[in-house]
């Protein structure tokens, strides 16, 4: 086989194995086609590698989530901010910044109730109260929500067509507040497609979820919004 068309299969295949197609073994079966077994060994370890989804609740705060704004942006890295309706008054700003500089936005709700203790009228009012907000900062309604404490109430979904985000590590921030012990939970835990769970309402929080990024992406991991996570 010619240089010219060695490359060109080696390209073909790194890019149907990269393709964000649900069904990973779609991708294999077309990349197989082209170049078969022995090229397919050489280029998928490369063309493959471990994801994850930084996730924030409870924000935005006019105190830390600039800093972590920033953060991101000089690392090159996108995240999921579920943010609560009450906070967004004032924060438009920072709402705005998240989209522009590529973050996902989500719904966490208006005063961060449990949805499945409230009746199904107020749950639903909670979260509709919020997506206009969101709307009309950014023109755009969510599609994801993050239930307060992980609850989703039964039935839900027929007054709210939306999807809910749950989490693979919860680094316990908001209660343990230390940078060492919530590095070391998702070090620990961290794993490829795993959904990591933070509060953008603490500075221990801001100081770990850039450690956090600075070590996954030398281990070679590539940060996605949780949208990204959801179609692999």
């Amino acid at each position: 086989m010619k240089k010219g068309k060695i490359l060109f299969v080696v390209l073909a295949v790194t890019v149907l194995l990269a393709v964000p197609f649900r069904n990973r073994e779609v991708r294999i079966a077309a990349a197989r086609a082209i170049a078969g077994e022995g090229m397919l060994r050489l280029v998928e370890d490369a063309a493959e590698c471990p994801r994850v989804a930084l996730t924030f609740d409870d924000g935005p705060s006019r105190k830390y989530t600039p800093m972590l704004l920033e953060g991101l942006k000089e690392r090159g890295v996108h995240a999921t901010f579920f943010i609560m309706g009450k906070n967004i008054e004032g924060n438009e700003d920072l709402v705005r910044q998240m989209q522009e500089e590529g973050h996902l936005i989500g719904n966490h709700t208006y005063n961060h109730v449990q949805l499945n203790r409230v009746p199904q009228s107020l749950a639903c009012e909670e979260i509709q109260k919020t997506n206009n907000q969101i709307y009309e900062v950014t023109g755009v309604y969510p599609s994801y929500i993050r239930p307060p404490f992980g609850a989703w109430q039964e039935n839900l979904e027929l007054c709210v067509t939306m999807l809910p985000v749950f989490w693979d590590i919860d680094t316990l921030d908001w209660k343990n507040q230390n940078v060492d012990s919530i590095v070391k939970i998702v070090e620990k835990e961290v794993k490829d497609g795993a959904i990591i769970l933070m509060h953008d309402e603490y500075q221990t929080t801001v100081d770990a979820a850039l450690k956090v990024v600075d070590m996954l992406l030398e281990k070679g991991y590539e940060f996605v919004t949780v949208d990204e996570m959801i179609v692999m």
